[in-house]
């Protein structure tokens, strides 16, 4: 049998990347405080997240269901009288680092929520995660009450993150289709930045890869970790940059992620 196999790693048998960020966290104490704005700065990715959510989540009312929420880093931009429900995967904490006491923690397909439960389902950076996303957009529609808002990011730029665990990237024409067959209408799709803010994320990536070793272990690493110092300073033009890109976007054809709003369609 003819060898049909060529001179690099197979990914398909790859169990962990190379650099994992450090967890998002909820910004309690002064130290974490102290962090947040600064990690919005670097890590573009959460960054431009943020700021879309800082105009959405204080006009939401009544019950909001987080869904996929890891350490729930959005819940202070919720306004205090909503009823908050935090929601994830029993393995989150071994798949993903999170573990938050007040979670509701469930396994198979069906959310642990009631019918028409929520006013309105937050659900950041989960969906690449799922494998099966149009019966997950199905459960997302059933808890959501009637003319309820879908609150939904998803990333395009990012890198391939918590191996094996992340399994897509989605068009705006992706997002639609399925949001649509789940049982969504009034689908808004909003980029969020253009090329120069993924140029940033790029470069910030590759210098954040170098000062964790370039992914190799032992005395190997301490060139890699050297060549990084000395590109700190790219890394924070780069950021620079990058917070620039999402201010001024430009075209919508490359960007870090997608922002998605969408309301549960009535019962025929």
């Amino acid at each position: 049998m003819a060898d049909w196999s060529l001179p690099r790693e197979d990914l398909s048998r790859r169990e962990r990347e190379g650099f994992r960020p450090p967890p998002h966290e909820r910004a309690r104490s002064p130290a974490a405080r102290i962090r947040a704005p600064l990690r919005r700065f670097a890590d573009l990715q959460f960054g431009s997240i943020w700021r879309d959510l800082a105009a959405l989540l204080p006009r939401v009312q009544g019950t909001l269901a987080d869904v996929g929420c890891g350490a729930q880093p959005f819940r202070d931009l919720i306004q205090p009288g909503v009823r908050y429900i935090a929601v994830d995967i029993a393995e989150a904490e071994t798949q993903f680092g999170y573990r938050a006491d007040d979670t509701r923690y469930f396994q198979g397909n069906v959310l642990p929520l009631q019918d028409r439960e929520a006013d309105a389902v937050l659900c950041t950076e989960t969906l690449e995660h799922v494998l099966e996303p149009e019966p997950f957009l199905r459960e997302l529609a059933r808890v959501l009450a009637d003319h309820g808002r879908l609150i939904l990011t998803v990333p395009f730029a990012a890198r391939w993150h918590f191996v094996p665990h992340d399994y897509w990237r989605y068009t705006p024409s992706g997002l639609k289709h399925l949001l649509a067959r789940a049982g969504f209408r009034d689908v808004l799709i909003y980029a969020r930045g253009g090329a120069l803010a993924v140029a940033g994320y790029k470069v910030l990536g590759y210098v954040l890869l170098l000062l964790a070793g370039h992914g190799r272990r032992g005395f190997v690493t301490a060139p890699w970790r050297l060549l990084g110092v000395c590109l700190l300073p790219v890394a924070v033009l780069a950021a620079l940059l990058g917070n620039l890109g999402l201010m001024y976007p430009g075209t919508a054809e490359d960007t870090l992620g997608y922002t998605v709003l969408a309301h549960k369609a009535s019962a025929p």
